[in-house]
């Protein structure tokens, strides 16, 4: 029984010995996700507060319409679709997304083939080398879903640069100087427009859900 008993002991020392430098090795990668990430968690709680996934949703038509004045039917429903999707798990909004595409390639009916006398490329208009650092050729803006993707990963990055100050972020997209303060009122006045039609849709979906018929 005494053999029993320290063979049982000499066991799980070795086992301990084994566990050991493997539990010092996870701590430090631990610690290292923690931090990478803890700016994500403080901008997410600042701006997603408050917003519910029906209140994207309700983004969606807005947008679709938004888009509708500039290209197809069919296209403005693709477009406004990325916009919800590719900014779902991030501290954006459809809306975010959609205001920048307008800014950026509204006037060129949002056509992905859209390039800015500077180069910017697609419906997003990155240019070349912000697209490389993010994993994307320049070929690549003019697939509509890898070009948002890649716009979603721009601003994010002006987002950090900006201290998670959204205009900032919004401005930095576009560059420095008069220019970008001129972009940043455009992009301000779409919101605007924007905000105003998502409010007549919920006055009219509540008017519809009350029993109250408009003329």
């Amino acid at each position: 029984m005494r053999k029993f008993t320290i063979s049982i002991l000499c066991l799980l020392f070795l086992t301990g010995c084994e566990n050991a430098p493997l539990k010092k090795a996870e701590q430090p990668m631990a610690a290292t996700v923690s931090n990478e990430s803890s700016l994500d968690r403080e901008i997410k709680s600042i701006l997603e507060k408050g917003t519910s996934m029906n209140d994207r949703k309700r983004q969606v038509a807005v947008i679709e319409a938004s888009f509708q004045r500039c290209t197809t039917p069919e296209r403005a429903r693709q477009l406004a679709a990325l916009c919800f999707t590719k900014t779902l798990g991030t501290p954006f909004l459809p809306f975010d997304l959609a205001e920048i595409a307008l800014a950026e390639s509204g006037g060129h009916k949002l056509s992905s083939a859209s390039v800015s006398s500077k180069g910017a490329l697609g419906v997003w208009q990155l240019m070349p080398y912000r697209a490389r650092s993010h994993g994307y050729s320049p070929e690549d803006m003019k697939n509509d879903e890898k070009c948002a993707e890649a716009a979603v990963r721009e601003l994010y990055s002006k987002l950090e640069m900006a201290q998670g100050n959204l205009d900032r972020a919004k401005k930095f997209y576009c560059g420095q100087g008069p220019q970008a303060e001129c972009y940043l009122r455009k992009l301000k006045r779409i919101r605007k427009e924007m905000t105003a039609e998502l409010e007549q849709q919920t006055e009219r979906l509540a008017m519809t859900e009350t029993g109250v018929v408009t003329r």
